[in-house]
């Protein structure tokens, strides 16, 4: 039976009220349990009596650090739901985030404080800085609000890319976040006293709901701060971490670094990796250097995260795959185009059934009727069940590029290069990347006697885009190749790319 999430809060401040709850190394700052629910609970009210109640929406403009975390029980105890938004959005990006969610209220850190301004939206009520965090206990009440909370309430929307460009809100129950937390905490053996570093951005949806909420339903220590190769070795040698979660692209810059070997990473219980395929002999470097088990986890937002996981003993034979089942109270199966199941070995869409699902995407009911079939989620992944059982993901439906675990949408970026003065036709498309998965490709046409250079198209779409939607290729053509119906071939662009590449 699951519970509103920040009753996970409250109940770890009764039952382990010094013990730590939150760290964060790059400050030496460490909340306990109690700590953390009293600044929470001061939060909220502030929120409170500034009119943020049941059925609101609060955005959180934070990086990893314990304010982020702070902010996200505290909407969570007015009966708001929370709205992550990456903090490496420029701010129409961010508006755009603010606008759709509806959202009254924006919590940021003080050094965001220009972006915030800049993406302000009208229906704002509430601004708060973290800066004024500390006086909060001062002024308002550091008990446990109380309100009345159900698990089918909403508890966030967690903002991903569609295939229009625009982001589209995943809208999650209390239920639903509840259900990943404490099957990461089952499936990668999360402990009381563990200590789980969370290095990618919290605004995502694994990061949060799969580790931060594991961590607190077990009663575990949050580490936070920023990936880079070097923090990773660092912290985890530091701070003595035992679970660790990053996107493929972290395990592989990290193994470059030429002090790999010096650092004490035996504190690992369960090195996590997901959001980007892996090829086998990416996973099998990775088993040869880390210490301790790796595990794969597969799935979507829309489900959570949910989806499969492939366990620490059966990588040796199936690195590279996704696994052969559903992880804890979830269901997969491969469909064909008709939704009929498909025998082993014929590709298809893999299909998720689990208590942890969306109730869809806020405000686009099309969006959502088209995510599901029978009650199951649609993943728009193609792939193929091995005689085995296990699953190989082959390609996607849609044109999405999965970049260092990062969705990158492609007609997002087309939309805003067409407008630079010096193109007349675009194409972006994903190209193979060896440490990041896959990268940006933007094919252009130049309109006559230009020809933009790469550095000029990335500076006149930054002003526009965040920095990892960026290209970093870019190739000119005379046409850009399209069907009768007027729609690109992107996947004719990629095959002319990757013929060139081997020429």
């Amino acid at each position: 039976m699951s519970e509103p999430l920040h009753h996970l809060l409250e109940r770890n401040a009764c039952k382990y009220p010094d013990d730590p709850a939150v760290r964060h190394p790059a400050t030496d700052v460490t909340l306990t349990w109690r700590e953390l629910n009293a600044g929470a609970n001061a939060l909220a009210h502030f929120l409170t009596q500034n009119g943020v109640g049941k059925g609101d929406k609060a955005a959180i403009l934070i990086p990893n650090q314990p304010e982020f975390i702070t902010a996200f029980f505290a909407i969570l105890k007015t009966g708001a739901a929370a709205v992550p938004i990456n903090v490496r959005l420029t701010p129409a990006e961010i508006n755009y985030i603010l606008v759709n969610s509806d959202s009254c209220a924006v919590i940021f850190e003080e050094s965001l404080r220009a972006a915030a301004e800049q993406a302000l939206a009208p229906e704002i009520k509430v601004t708060l800085s973290t800066k004024d965090f500390a006086s909060l206990k001062e002024r308002f009440s550091t008990e446990d609000p109380g309100l009345p909370a159900t698990v089918y309430d909403p508890a966030e929307i967690i903002y991903t890319s569609g295939t229009t460009g625009k982001p589209k809100g995943v809208l999650l129950t209390h239920n639903a976040v509840y259900c990943v937390g404490s099957m990461i905490a089952y499936e990668t053996g999360i402990r009381y006293r563990d200590r789980v570093l969370h290095l990618m951005p919290l605004t995502h949806s694994a990061p949060l709901n799969l580790f931060v909420i594991g961590a607190t339903y077990a009663g575990a220590l949050n580490i936070t701060g920023t990936f880079t190769p070097q923090a990773l070795l660092e912290l985890v040698s530091q701070e003595r971490a035992t679970h660790f979660f990053g996107a493929p692209v972290a395990y592989l810059l990290t193994l470059k670094l030429p002090n790999f070997d010096r650092y004490d990473l035996s504190s690992v219980k369960r090195w996590t990796y997901g959001g980007a395929a892996m090829s086998r002999e990416q996973v099998l470097a990775a088993l040869n250097k880390y210490p301790g088990s790796f595990m794969s986890l597969y799935g979507l937002t829309e489900a959570g995260p949910n989806g499969m996981a492939m366990y620490p003993e059966e990588h040796p034979r199936h690195a590279g795959s996704v696994g052969c089942r559903g992880s804890v109270n979830t269901a997969t199966m491969l469909v064909d185009d008709e939704g009929r199941p498909v025998p082993a070995g014929e590709p298809g869409e893999i299909l998720i059934k689990s208590p942890s699902l969306m109730l869809g995407y806020y405000k686009n009911e099309a969006a959502t009727r088209e995510s599901f079939l029978n009650g199951w989620l649609k993943t728009g992944d193609i792939a193929r069940r091995d005689e085995e059982g296990y699953y190989w993901i082959l390609d996607r439906k849609k044109d999405m590029i999965v970049s260092g675990g990062v969705n990158v949408y492609p007609k997002e970026i087309e939309d805003v290069l067409i407008r630079h003065p010096g193109v007349a036709d675009v194409a972006v498309v994903g190209v193979p990347h060896r440490e990041w998965g896959e990268t940006v490709l933007a094919v252009i046409v130049p309109k006559p006697d230009q020809k933009p250079t790469l550095e000029e198209i990335r500076a006149f779409a930054g002003n526009y885009l965040a920095d990892f939607k960026l290209p970093r290729l870019l190739n000119y053509t005379e046409i850009i190749p399209r069907n009768a119906s007027g729609k690109i071939l992107k996947q004719e662009i990629r095959e002319q790319y990757l013929k060139a590449q081997k020429n």
